[in-house]
């Protein structure tokens, strides 16, 4: 991605352009956590690189130097907290990864990428670009995570073949996001003073996916 800079000069010929200090992760960090503050504040039409600069207390200089426009800044941002989903860990049963995959999933929502996913999900429907990052950021990783969870599952016979594994991850995204962002008295219900929202959801979701794999709760 070429980087936005300050000067017109170029560099003499046969020379390359001096690369200046390494990015500050620190800095990064502070800029996508202020994009995440600053879109809940305003929805992405109130977004502005200056106010994300001046929440992150950093110069627009030095967001430009990282992203080059606010669009490059919010799909930045989608991208750096869809990494946490994180690899899927085998638990050695279809009701434990699935489960591990549940509360991962909950835990995304709950925290800046869910309210980064509330953004882009209404600025998603006219923004082809931000379209394409809600889907290869926030839903491929789910799906490919599902993917794995399934063949491990008829591997070792707990479940028959499925003709597409992405249906699953659809379950776990639509379920959630249905539990956690349209029916959160649903997803309280039932809780306790040692557990959320997204527990409560996982432990609801759980047996009703199993049973749509075919499986059973052990």
């Amino acid at each position: 991605m070429a980087e936005r800079t300050d000067s017109n000069q170029t560099a003499p010929a046969g020379r390359q352009p001096a690369r200046g200090r390494p990015r500050d992760a620190g800095r990064d960090r502070a800029l996508l956590e202020a994009t995440v503050q600053v879109l809940q504040e305003s929805g992405y039409g109130g977004l502005t690189t200056a106010a994300v600069a001046k929440r992150a207390g950093v110069s627009t200089a030095t967001l430009y130097r990282r992203w080059r426009s606010k669009e490059d800044l919010v799909v930045g941002t989608a991208v750096r907290w869809a990494s946490d989903l994180g690899p899927q860990p085998d638990t050695g049963s279809l009701e434990g990864d699935l489960a591990v995959l549940l509360r991962d999933k909950a835990g995304t929502l709950q925290g800046p990428g869910g309210r980064l996913l509330h953004v882009l999900i209404g600025e998603a429907a006219h923004n082809e670009a931000l379209a394409r990052v809600l889907d290869t950021a926030i839903i491929q990783p789910v799906r490919d995570r599902a993917a794995t969870v399934v063949r491990r599952a008829v591997d070792r016979g707990d479940i028959p073949p499925l003709k597409d594994s992405h249906v699953l991850a659809d379950l776990v995204v639509g379920s959630m996001v249905s539990r956690l962002f349209l029916t959160p008295d649903a997803a309280h219900a039932g809780t306790t003073d040692d557990s959320s929202s997204g527990d409560a959801a996982v432990r609801e979701l759980l047996p009703f996916l199993l049973r749509a794999l075919g499986a059973q709760p052990c």
